[in-house]
């Protein structure tokens, strides 16, 4: 261990029935942001209209003592078996099981995958985080459900446990009591998510401006940025100048001709090399374009549906009901609503 780099030390449970017990289950090899970024959510949340905290946190491994992470900290956890004891008063309200390669060696771990099963049967909630998505179906915890993991594992969590159904688009699934979450920050987004639901919007939005978050997302969100998937696939910007252009005039009505002429080539070379270079059509990108500008005035400022539209450059707000439903899988309505609290 670094002898600058402190670890981070458990709280050692105690019975607080006034307070749900979040616990969080680690192994080496997690990834710290993983942990961290849904720890400090449920660390930091308060009841609305109160400076109360909201939650009791733990941390534990199968053992206990120091756990190492993918960095050079050191996390402190409880064993787990200090948590299996609910007639002693002590009732796990949420567990998540955080996320890392070291998942795969974990998921292979009888001990630990038995404790995990028995824990979720005592719990309201089980979620996790990541590759934490292979420990619970190693406990036979999704079967039959919908999950989702980091897009890198959606196929090898499918082909080694085919009762889950995994979908690879979602940064989180909520099925019953069960709640995956995809790569990194997607956990974060899970727990404000559960923060929203126990406490209310205005806990939920308090967390995420301390966060500096630019918005809580739903489960309806994509792991795929739009805007990340054409910088991904563009390497060499080739279309970078007409992707900013797009931005500045998407109020007006723009065809594949005018992306053509801007770009001085021909509409069907343009649109060929286009659809080459970053992997859907012109059309298609324009589309997905003015839907993330629709996204950020739905969450950031009054303008009704009608304006929204307008602004964006659909046609009426009907196209954009359907282009909403088409990438972000809900309506601008809806939307709006799980984004901004009255």
């Amino acid at each position: 261990m670094n002898d600058n780099m402190p670890p981070f030390h458990a709280n050692v449970p105690k019975p607080a029935p006034d307070k749900p017990n979040v616990v969080f289950v680690i192994y080496d090899g997690i990834v710290l942001l993983d942990l961290v970024g849904p720890l400090h959510v449920f660390s930091r949340a308060c009841a609305e209209g109160t400076n109360d905290l909201a939650y009791n946190i733990h941390i534990a491994s199968l053992s206990g003592g120091m756990v190492q992470t993918n960095t050079i900290a050191q996390i402190d956890s409880v064993p787990l078996s200090q948590l299996c004891k609910p007639q002693e008063g002590f009732q796990i309200d949420t567990l998540i099981i955080v996320g890392g390669d070291g998942a795969h060696v974990a998921e292979t771990n009888k001990r630990l995958v038995d404790a995990v099963a028995s824990l979720s049967m005592q719990c309201r909630r089980t979620c996790s985080v990541c590759c934490g998505a292979f420990v619970l179906a190693a406990a036979g915890l999704l079967d039959g459900r919908r999950a989702v993991t980091h897009w890198e594992d959606c196929d090898l969590l499918a082909k080694q446990f085919p009762k889950v159904n995994v979908e690879v688009d979602p940064i989180f699934i909520k099925d019953r009591s069960i709640w995956t979450s995809a790569g990194i920050t997607s956990g974060t987004d899970m727990a404000l998510a559960i923060v929203r639901e126990d406490l209310g919007p205005h806990s939920a939005l308090h967390l995420a401006r301390s966060l500096v978050t630019p918005m809580i997302r739903s489960s309806g969100q994509s792991q795929f940025s739009a805007d990340l998937v054409r910088q991904t696939k563009d390497t060499e910007g080739v279309f970078a100048d007409l992707h900013d252009w797009l931005r500045k005039n998407m109020r007006q009505s723009i065809s594949v001709n005018d992306m053509a002429e801007h770009c001085a080539m021909s509409a069907r070379s343009f649109s060929r090399r286009y659809t080459a270079t970053v992997g859907f059509s012109p059309a298609k990108s324009l589309e997905r374009l003015r839907v993330d500008a629709a996204r950020n005035l739905l969450e950031q400022s009054n303008h009704g549906m009608k304006t929204v539209a307008m602004v964006c450059g659909f046609r009426d707000q009907e196209h954009m009901r359907r282009a909403f439903h088409r990438h972000v899988h809900t309506s601008p309505t809806s939307y709006q609503a799980s984004f901004r609290a009255s």
